[in-house]
């Protein structure tokens, strides 16, 4: 677990550079403007909240229901307030000189299918995150990109797990930890644009995806000042989601002292990886995300197809 012995440390030096106030409703945008999430379509009249869309997901086979889940959020059913980045911020010291300030733009959220009065957190797989993520010029976090979301966050959730076993891939099981999360919400008086964490496990990049093709990878769900609940782990085969799972899209765009360049640029770099991932440089990411998109699109067009097929069946 390379993650423990350096992560509150880091929390806490992340928390005092962030300038954003803990336990606020709201943040700062600062560089994190509306143009990094434009390539998002606009919601389409008429779609359905995150509890209808939930209800059309009953029945299906988890094939189907990923390609429903990629359709919908590809066609920008999703609130308006995960539109609106939030700024992260880190400090890379530098011998001899000032700091280097690196900020990268997150959702303030999971990503969800619904509008802002009802929406669904929904987990997916990892090449559909990876597909979307492409599709809207945006990327997964590194483990060490969610330490830094969570020591920030404005609003922290207790994680609440649910009982294991097969009903964790379940619809059902989707909804229910969606309305328990809810509740936490209302009840802690969080508002949809604080940056959150603490409520789901994130979809990551990693370099052991390289040598795990067929695998996920999957980092947090954090407890307070304790170690997170899932370390860095690739069990799980790349068709695997549950409840647990959420996908925090952050910005390809960063600002290194105020300067915009590219989040792939710095974690590819060997000067500035190590503020952004624990692994340190991150090789071919573009070739990685390549290939696991290439598969999750492969797999979703052929659910299209049978559909096709049926529907023309007499």
């Amino acid at each position: 677990m390379r993650h423990r012995g350096w992560f509150w440390t880091t929390a806490i030096a992340l928390a005092i550079c962030s300038g954003i106030p803990r336990g606020a409703n709201a943040a700062p945008r600062g560089p994190c403007g509306d143009a990094l999430t434009q390539a998002i379509p606009e919601r389409p009249a008429g779609a359905p909240g995150g509890r209808a869309f939930a209800q059309q997901l009953r029945g299906l086979s988890d094939d189907e229901r990923e390609s429903r889940i990629q359709q919908a959020l590809q066609s920008g059913n999703i609130p308006g307030f995960l539109r609106r980045l939030v700024p992260v911020r880190l400090q890379l010291p530098n011998a001899g000189s000032h700091p280097t300030d690196i900020v990268f733009c997150a959702a303030p959220d999971y990503l969800a299918i619904g509008s802002d009065e009802d929406y669904l957190l929904i987990p997916m797989r990892l090449g559909t995150a990876l597909l979307l993520a492409t599709r809207f010029d945006l990327s997964l976090p590194t483990p060490r990109m969610v330490d830094a979301i969570y020591a920030q966050a404005a609003a922290h959730y207790a994680p609440q797990p649910l009982p294991a076993g097969d009903a964790m891939r379940s619809t059902d099981y989707y909804l229910r930890h969606n309305d328990m999360i809810g509740a936490q919400r209302s009840a802690l008086g969080f508002q949809p644009g604080a940056l959150s964490a603490g409520d789901k496990k994130d979809l990551v990049i990693t370099n052991r995806l390289w040598s795990n093709l067929d695998r996920v990878a999957i980092y947090g769900w954090h407890q307070g000042n304790r170690e997170p609940i899932q370390p860095l782990s690739t069990v799980h085969g790349w068709r695997y989601a549950d409840y647990s799972h959420g996908v925090r899209m952050v910005s390809t765009r960063v600002f290194v002292n105020g300067v915009p360049g590219s989040l792939f640029d710095l974690l590819q770099g060997p000067h500035m990886a190590g503020a952004l991932s624990g692994e340190g440089v991150m090789d071919n990411l573009a070739a990685l995300i390549g290939v696991l998109s290439a598969r999750a699109r492969s797999a979703l067009a052929n659910v299209a197809d049978v559909w096709a097929d049926s529907s023309r069946s007499p």
